[in-house]
């Protein structure tokens, strides 16, 4: 393998058009084995990763894929089949087997592509393609200097490693309603994650970066600074006592929240019926004043898309406007069994983001005498179903706007309604790494189960 750039993350406009043929051939050789209708996903991504763990390099690795998707129709009987070889023979026997499948479906009255007149007519360039101009053992160099400054502490007794991620990656959808179109998209990261130790145990943490933009990240040297702060912060962590205090959500954990209520409003939980918010149209799910946005078209966005998943134009809307749930996330087939029109929501919500009150994350923890800033959730205790919330947390108490010390082994509980509609403050310190934006949260008083 070479070191160059072109050949670890980068793939050129013929690559491209290369794919769009693909497809296009997909969707003739469809119609020639007798299907009604027809979709194509055609996918192509290749990058490195680079890893370093004590001081040594632990892994070099490239990486190419390829895929293609086909989802043929007969009726309103539905068959997919997918393969990791575009050979023209290959792609037959694929066509085949979805047809196959569509002969022993049962009909479903939803199924069907988007009619012509719904589909994406003018695709924008969302500036979301940047090659990152770092050959491998450039990136081995920056891993090595970012874990060695991780690790400048005594306390600091061992390493998960540190990484650089290179990508990119190219996606063509096609239908036989019309649709043909495609784009390119990088993303890059550094991660570092260290272990601590004191008398009282050992405590590991990370931190990392991640963006379409590789010259945009933090330095290796921030990365590397941030995972042993954040590590040495987490030493000497107490058991919280048992009770009711008012919790902040740190970014990284408030989407994760605000997670739970776009699966909660999205279309296949609602038609399923396995929704607490189910027929909430009108009703408050946030406090008065917030909103819940999403812009798809954001410039170089992690999560920005110029169509959906469905083939159906993205574009910038509200799900929830001062506090009241306005529209449901909807795709194409949720939207038909809803029998609302669909948000262009196949695949989910790009670049969502809830309002902030203009607060930094100090303002947030002066405005209680004591809570718990929550850092870390972990375990499976959501149920959207019900709305009932449990999960595992760590983080650190505070007292007058002032962390007193690190938490660890503590439960969290309550329902998720109360919990959104009693959001308190939304920070400033907005986390743009995921498809959900938002700092941190101030909530309504929590059930805290320590000891």
């Amino acid at each position: 393998m070479s070191d160059s750039p072109a050949t670890t993350a980068e793939l050129d406009i013929a690559q491209l058009r290369q794919a769009e043929d693909t497809a296009a051939w997909v969707l003739e050789e469809a119609k020639r084995q007798g299907a009604d209708g027809a979709e194509v996903n055609v996918s192509l991504s290749q990058g490195y990763s680079v890893n370093v763990r004590q001081g040594e390099v632990e892994t070099v690795e490239f990486h190419r894929d390829r895929g293609v998707s086909v989802t043929l129709f007969r009726g309103q009987r539905k068959g997919h089949a997918s393969s990791s070889d575009d050979n023209r023979d290959s792609l037959r026997d694929t066509i085949q087997a979805a047809a196959s499948i569509a002969r022993y479906t049962e009909e479903d009255r939803y199924a069907g592509l988007a009619p012509a007149s719904m589909l994406a007519r003018e695709v924008p360039d969302l500036d979301l393609y940047h090659p990152w101009a770092m050959d491998t053992q450039a990136a081995i160099d920056e891993a090595l200097r970012c874990e060695t400054i991780a690790r400048n502490d005594e306390r600091i007794v061992n390493s998960e490693g540190a990484s650089i991620n290179s990508g990119a990656s190219l996606r063509v959808f096609a239908t036989s309603e019309g649709f043909l179109h495609g784009y390119r998209g990088t993303h890059h990261s550094r991660v570092c994650s260290v272990v601590a130790e004191d008398d009282d145990g050992m405590q590991r943490d990370y931190w990392y970066d991640g963006g379409r933009i590789g010259e945009r990240l933090a330095s290796a040297e921030e990365i590397g600074e941030k995972a042993r702060e954040r590590t040495l912060a987490r030493l000497g962590a107490s058991i919280p006592e048992t009770g009711e205090l008012p919790v902040i959500f740190a970014p990284e954990v408030a989407s994760g929240l605000l997670g739970h209520l776009v699966s909660a409003i999205s279309g296949g939980a609602l038609f399923r019926r396995s929704s607490f918010l189910q027929d909430s149209i009108g009703t408050a799910v946030l406090p008065k004043g917030y909103a819940l946005t999403e812009n798809p078209h954001l410039s170089a966005g992690n999560a920005s898309a110029p169509f959906d998943g469905d083939g159906l134009p993205t574009c910038a809307q509200s799900f929830v406007e001062d506090g009241v749930l306005r529209q449901y996330v909807l795709g194409l087939y949720a939207g038909r069994r809803l029998q609302m029109d669909p948000t262009g929501n196949g695949g989910g919500v790009r670049n969502l983001s809830i309002t902030d009150t203009g607060e930094s994350l100090a303002a947030l923890m002066a405005r209680v005498p004591k809570g718990i800033l929550i850092t870390e959730v972990m375990g499976q205790g959501v149920n959207l179903v019900t709305g009932d919330y449990s999960r595992g947390a760590s983080g650190f108490w505070f007292e007058n706007g002032v962390i007193q010390g690190a938490l660890q082994e503590f439960t969290i509980a309550g329902h998720l309604g109360e919990m959104l509609k009693g959001i308190q403050g939304s920070g400033t310190d907005v986390d743009y790494r995921g498809n959900i934006a938002s700092g941190s949260l101030l909530l309504s008083p929590m059930k805290i189960a320590g000891r």
